[in-house]
C-alpha cells in the first residue's frame, strides 16, 4: 500500500492535478447535441409526475457537464417559475437528494458549502477541511473564498479562525489563502536547502520544529515541493512522509501528509480517501458524494486508475458492493464504466 508513496522516481514527469487547468482526464464530459429545452421538460415530467422518476433524473443529471447542468437550472426556473434544486429538494431525499444537489451547484459554492458544513454545528470535520484545501489549486481556494465571501458575508479566513487552533490551524489557514507559489522552474538548491532544513527540524531534533514543516509544505510550489522530497530522502533513510508521521500526532499529522500525498499525486490521495469512506462498517457517503462529484470533470479517470493500483479492484465495483438504490446508480453513472 505505501509503495505508491515511496516511489519518487516517478514524481518529476507525472503531471500535477493541484496545477492542472485542462479537465481531459474527467468521467463527465459536455455532452454533444445537448438540448436544454430537452432536458428541461423530461426534468419536469420526471419531478411533477405522480412520484418522481429517479432513473431520468440519474440520466439527466449525471451526464451533462457542470456548465451545461447550470444552463439547464436557468431555463428550468423560467418555464416552471420554481428553483430546480428546491424541486430537487422536495422531491427526493437522503443521500440521493444531497448527490443531486451537488451537481446542480456551481463547483466553487459546491466546495464552498462543504466548508460551511464541516465548520458548522457542535465540533468540527477537521478531515473534511484537510482534504478540500489540501487537494485544490491556488484557483479552486480563491473561489471557493468568494463564494463563501457572497454566501455568509465573511471571509474563509475568518470563520476558519475560530474554529481551528494550534499548529494545525496554522497549516490550514496558510492553505485557505490560495497563495501556493505557482513558479514551474525548480531550483535544486533551495530544494537541498529546505531538505535539510526539515531533516534538521524533525529527525535530527530532539522535539520538531513544527513552523518549519508549515511554512515549506503549504508555500513551496509543486514541482518545488516535489524536488524536495527526493532531496529529503538522500539525506534521510526516511522519507518525508514517514518522518512526519513519526514525529507528529493529530490534525496537524493528517494535514501535512495529505499535503505530501497531493503534491506527489492528488489522485492516488483521493482514491484512499474513497477507499476509507467505504471500508469497515458503515460508508461515509458525504466523502463519496464529494470527491465523484467534484473530480468528475478534473481527474476521475485518474482516481479510478490509482484506485485499482493501490486495492486490487475498481472503484465501480467497489461502489456497486457498497451503494445502493438510485444513490449508488448515481454515482456509478459518475465513475463511468469500468477501464
Amino acid at each position: 500500500m505505501s509503495d505508491v508513496w515511496d516511489d519518487l522516481d516517478l514524481l518529476l514527469d507525472s503531471p500535477s492535478s493541484l496545477t492542472v487547468t485542462s479537465n481531459t482526464r474527467g468521467t463527465v464530459k459536455d455532452k454533444a447535441n445537448f438540448k436544454v429545452d430537452e432536458d428541461v421538460s423530461a426534468l419536469r415530467k420526471a419531478i411533477e409526475g405522480l412520484g418522481t422518476t429517479e432513473k431520468t433524473l440519474i440520466e439527466v443529471l449525471t451526464q451533462r457537464s457542470n456548465a451545461q447542468r447550470q444552463l439547464i437550472a436557468k431555463a428550468y426556473e423560467k418555464a416552471s417559475g420554481r428553483k430546480l434544486v428546491d424541486d430537487l429538494e422536495g422531491d427526493t431525499h437522503g443521500d440521493f437528494e444531497d448527490l443531486l444537489v451537488a451537481l446542480v451547484t456551481p463547483p466553487a459554492i459546491y466546495d464552498c458549502q462543504e466548508v460551511i458544513r464541516a465548520i458548522k454545528g457542535a465540533g468540527t470535520t477537521e478531515s473534511t477541511l484537510t482534504e478540500i484545501f489540501a487537494s485544490r489549486s491556488n484557483r479552486q481556494i480563491r473561489a471557493l473564498s468568494e463564494a463563501y465571501l457572497a454566501e455568509t458575508g465573511r471571509s474563509v479566513i475568518h470563520d476558519l479562525q475560530s474554529e481551528v487552533s494550534g499548529d494545525y490551524g496554522k497549516a490550514l489557514l496558510i492553505l485557505a489563502e490560495g497563495k501556493r507559489d505557482e513558479t514551474t522552474n525548480v531550483d535544486t538548491a533551495k530544494a537541498k536547502a529546505d531538505a535539510k532544513a526539515l531533516y534538521e527540524a524533525g529527525e535530527k531534533k530532539w522535539g520538531t520544529d513544527e513552523e518549519k514543516f508549515i511554512d515549506i509544505l503549504c508555500h513551496r510550489s509543486v514541482p518545488q515541493l516535489r524536488q524536495t522530497l527526493i532531496e529529503y530522502k538522500n539525506i534521510s533513510k526516511k522519507t518525508l512522509q514517514e518522518s512526519i508521521e513519526s514525529e507528529m500526532s493529530g490534525n496537524l499529522e493528517k494535514v501535512l501528509v495529505a499535503i505530501v500525498k497531493c503534491v506527489k499525486n492528488a489522485p492516488a490521495y483521493l482514491a484512499e480517501r474513497l477507499f476509507k469512506s467505504m471500508k469497515g462498517a458503515g460508508t461515509t457517503e458525504s466523502t463519496l458524494t464529494r470527491i465523484l462529484v467534484s473530480r468528475s470533470e478534473i481527474d476521475l479517470l485518474d482516481i479510478r486508475a490509482e484506485y485499482k493500483k493501490l486495492f486490487g479492484c475498481t472503484l465501480y465495483s467497489q461502489l456497486e458492493s457498497e451503494v445502493s438504490g438510485s444513490y449508488g446508480d448515481a454515482l456509478k453513472n459518475l465513475c463511468g464504466q469500468d477501464d
